[in-house]
C-alpha cells in the first residue's frame, strides 16, 4: 500500500560545501514558526527557516577563530578553535534566543537567553562564554574530546551533561565555581583555567560503566534520567540521584543516531527514544527507562531514524544508499522511497508539528519533504 499523500517535489537548501552529518528543527515559537540548524564539515552551520528552508544564519570558521551571529538577537562571538564541524541542536524551548548548538565530536556551544555560551574543541579545556562580552565564565575540564552534551528540558537549565572519549558521563553545576574531578563535585580538577575563567563543580554518573566512546546524551522529561548511547553498543538509563545506571540495553550494530522524538501538537508528550544501529530501529518508551515499545528490522544499514508518532510514520536513511524510506509504524510497510539525494542520509528530523521532515546527506544538501496532505509552506 502506497502512502495517500500525494507526491510532491522536495525543498532543497543548499550553501553547504560538505557532507551534512546533523540537523534538527526548534519547537514552535510565534505565529507557529520554527526553524532549522544544521552542521557541516565545511565547517560553517547554518540556520535556517524550518519551514521554507530559507537561510537566516551562517556560523563562520576560520582556521582558528570561530565567529558566529545571530542577526535577529543581536548575539556574536569569537571564540578560539581548531575545528569546527559536527551536529548541532536546538534545545526544546519556546524562543529563537534559547537556542542549543551542539556539535560534536570537536565542539559544542550553549546558546541561551541570557547570552551565555558553552564550548568544547579537541583536548582543550571545554569554557562556557558571555555572548555579549566575550568573557569566559567557566571552565569545564576534560582530557579528551567530547563527543556528546546535553541540559536538562527546563527553561533555564543550570545543570550540563558531557560525555565523548573519555568514556565518561559528566555531570557539571554551572552555578557552583570550584574544583572538578571525575567523582566528586568538590575536588579540584587540573588544568589551566585560562582568561581567568573559574572551573566547574563537576561528578561522574557511573564510573568505569561506559565500554566505548559515548556519542549521545538524551535528557529524559524526568529531570532525574539521563540516557546515552555508547560506541560499546549499549543504550544506558542513568538516575541522577542514585549515580547509577537504571537499566541498559544492548542493541545489535553500531549505533548510528539516537534521539528523543516529541511533537508540539503532544502537549507534555514524553516522546519516543529512537535508536537507529544496525540493521534496525528500536524505539523505546520517553517515560519507563528501557521499556522497548517495538523494534523493527531491516535489510539495510540504518544510519538515522526518527517518529512521527501523531501520523505513525516511520522515516529512516542509510549509510548503504542516498534513500530515504518511510515506514507504517504498526504495519512496518514501506510506503515511500525518497529519492533525490546523491550520498548516505546521516540525519533525520520531523518539524515540530510532524507536517515535514528534514534530511542531511552526505552530498552537501539538506531535503524537506511534505508529510501532510494539506497545503503547506511552499507547497500549494
Amino acid at each position: 500500500m502506497a502512502s495517500d499523500i500525494p507526491k510532491v517535489v522536495p525543498l532543497t537548501c543548499h550553501g553547504h560545501s560538505r557532507p551534512v552529518p546533523h540537523l534538527n528543527f526548534s519547537s514552535l515559537v510565534e505565529d507557529d514558526q520554527y526553524y532549522l540548524i544544521s552542521a557541516c564539515k565545511d565547517n560553517n552551520p547554518m540556520l535556517r527557516d524550518g519551514i521554507t528552508g530559507d537561510w537566516l544564519v551562517v556560523i563562520v570558521s576560520i582556521v582558528t577563530n570561530c565567529l558566529a551571529k545571530t542577526y535577529n538577537s543581536g548575539l556574536a562571538l569569537s571564540l578560539a578553535t581548531r575545528e569546527l564541524y559536527g551536529k548541532l541542536v536546538f534545545r526544546r524551548t519556546r524562543t529563537l534566543q534559547q537556542l542549543r548548538l551542539q556539535i560534536s565530536p570537536r565542539m559544542f556551544y550553549d546558546f541561551s537567553y541570557r547570552g551565555n555560551i558553552d564550548g568544547a574543541a579537541d583536548t582543550k579545556p571545554r569554557k562556557v562564554w558571555d555572548t555579549h562580552t566575550g568573557e569566559c565564565l567557566h571552565t569545564l575540564q576534560h582530557s579528551h574530546i567530547c563527543r556528546a552534551v546535553a541540559f536538562p528540558i527546563q527553561s533555564s537549565p543550570q545543570i550540563l551533561a558531557t560525555g565523548g572519549f573519555e568514556k565518561k558521563l559528566r555531570i557539571f553545576d554551572l552555578t557552583r565555581s570550584g574544583g572538578s574531578n571525575s567523582s566528586s563535585p568538590t575536588s579540584p580538577s587540573p588544568g589551566e583555567n585560562g582568561n581567568g575563567a573559574s572551573p566547574i563543580t563537576s561528578y561522574e554518573i557511573g564510573p568505569g560503566a561506559h565500554g566505548g566512546t559515548i556519542k549521545s546524551i538524551v535528557w529524559n522529561q524526568d529531570y532525574n534520567i539521563l540516557t546515552t548511547a555508547a560506541e560499546d553498543r549499549k543504550v544506558r538509563w542513568w538516575d541522577l540521584r542514585s549515580r547509577h545506571p537504571v537499566i541498559e540495553y544492548a542493541v545489535e550494530g553500531t549505533i548510528g543516531s539516537c534521539e528523543l522524538n516529541t511533537l508540539a501538537t503532544r502537549p507534555n508528550d514524553p516522546g519516543i527514544l529512537t535508536v537507529a544501529a544496525g540493521k534496525s530501529v528500536y524505539l523505546f518508551d520517553g517515560v519507563t527507562p528501557g521499556r522497548l515499545l517495538k523494534k523493527m528490522d531491516f535489510r539495510y544499514e540504518v544510519a538515522s531514524a526518527a517518529v512521527n508518532n501523531d501520523t505513525g510514520r516511520l522515516v529512516t536513511g542509510s549509510a548503504d544508499d542516498t534513500w530515504a524510506r518511510v515506514y507504517d509504524l504498526r504495519t512496518e510497510e514501506e510506503l515511500e522511497v525518497q529519492k533525490g539525494h546523491h550520498g548516505p542520509i546521516w540525519s533525520v528530523s520531523f518539524s515540530p508539528d510532524g507536517k515535514l521532515y528534514g534530511t542531511g546527506s552526505e552530498d552537501g544538501t539538506i531535503k524537506l519533504w511534505k508529510a501532510c496532505r494539506e497545503p503547506y509552506g511552499l507547497w500549494r
